[in-house]
Parts: structure tokens; sequence; C-alpha cells
């Protein structure tokens, strides 16, 4: 993890933590790449899956931490394949340019936590003791950035990345996000809201989220039905 959108990472983490509290523990962490395949029948099954989240060794891109311009995502592909409006208390956004031109796609882990969400330091983690889920089992590589693995190993010989962040996934656990709106100007005033209650986080969130229509926003109807 690490700066995006244009806020820092202490930002959204103190966003993230907002959400968890008004969702009962429940929140969204929006990410860039697509889930493995087998990330669908985990969620079926219900298979308990821990999200660890690490801070990044390599500084943000200048497109994440100052983009052009930031969109918010409404909408999301649930478990059993329906497309769903996010729920009032979530908040995910992304830049909203990808190299290939403005974003149609995102996608987010689906995340629950009983302990508030903050940034820790002095828990190791060694990416050479996983590899990555599926039939490849391929070694986690050095620009992964989000994904799915599985341990092979209690004893690695690397800890450069530490646990700074950790919860369970829920849900679709690893959901595409749908119906991108461009962040009007308020979104800047996250700070204000910050210390409020969670009636103002949802206030705010409906705010972020309301500019355009949702049918005007979509690429059109059929996207919806991917």
């Amino acid at each position: 993890m690490q700066a995006e959108a244009g806020q820092t990472l202490d930002a959204i983490v103190r966003r993230k933590e907002l959400e968890r509290r008004a969702g009962n523990g429940m929140f969204l962490w929006g990410v860039g790449n697509a889930p493995a395949i087998v990330t669908n029948e985990l969620a079926r099954l219900e298979h308990p899956v821990t999200a660890v989240f690490s801070i990044m060794k390599s500084r943000p891109k200048a497109v994440d931490s100052q983009p052009g311009k930031t969109v918010a995502w409404r909408r999301y592909v649930a478990v059993d394949g329906g497309v769903r409006p996010l729920p009032p208390h979530v908040l995910v956004t992304s830049r909203a340019e990808s190299a290939t031109g403005p974003k149609s796609k995102h996608f987010a882990l689906m995340c629950w936590s009983d302990k508030p969400l903050a940034i820790r330091y002095g828990e190791p983690f060694d990416p050479s003791a996983f590899r990555n889920a599926g039939a490849a089992g391929a070694p986690v590589g050095a620009s992964q950035v989000t994904a799915l693995l599985r341990r092979i190993s209690r004893d690695g010989n690397s800890t450069s990345y530490e646990v700074n962040l950790r919860s369970k996934l829920v849900g679709a656990y690893w959901t595409r996000l749908l119906d991108p709106a461009e962040c009007p100007a308020e979104f800047s005033g996250f700070d204000k809201v910050a210390a409020g209650s969670i009636q103002d986080w949802l206030e705010f969130v409906s705010l972020v989220r309301k500019t355009g229509d949702l049918a005007e926003q979509l690429d059109g109807p059929k996207e919806l039905l991917l």
C-alpha cells in the first residue's frame, strides 16, 4: 500500500477507519489489478482468507500521488455475479485515467476488521515464504502489488517487509468496481470530516459519490452485464 488518488497513505488509512466504523467493521480497499481465478471459489465457499497490507518500498508514482482527476466508484460485482450499488458507507477512489485512457473499471478487496485501522510496525512479512495461489504456484514477483498467496514455509530468508495492517476478506473477497464519477471539489475537504461523526461520514460519502447521474456515467448498459 502507498499513496493513491492524490491522498497520502496516512489519509487513506484514516478514511478507511471512518468507513470501517460506519460499516460495523466492513470496508473496501481499492486495488488496481484483477484477482486470481480461484478467489471467486474461495469466496463462494467462505474459505477464510486474511488480507495483509504492507507498505511499498518504492515511492508512489506521480500519477498516483498527484493525478489529474480523481473518481469515486459506485457499483460492484457481487459474489453471485450481480451488479449492485456499493454500500452507502463505502468510498473507493482512484485516478481517473489509465495508460490506455479513461478508467471504466477498478478492483477492491472486501475487508472486515473488529479492530481500529492504524499503521503498525514491527511484525515481519517474508514474501519468500509464500507462492502465488493457483496451479503454477509461481514465486512472489518483485513487481507484484496485490496477489492471492498461499504459505509454503514458516521460515524465510527475508524480513524486508512488514505487516502494517491486517483484516479478513468477506463477501466477494476481491471484486470488480464499475460506474466511476469524478470527485467534486468537496473531496479535498476530507480532513474536516475525519474528526466528525458517523453521520458526517455518510453525508460526505453521499456527496462525493453523487456527482452526475448514474445512467449518464456508465459506458453503456451492456458493461454492467459482463
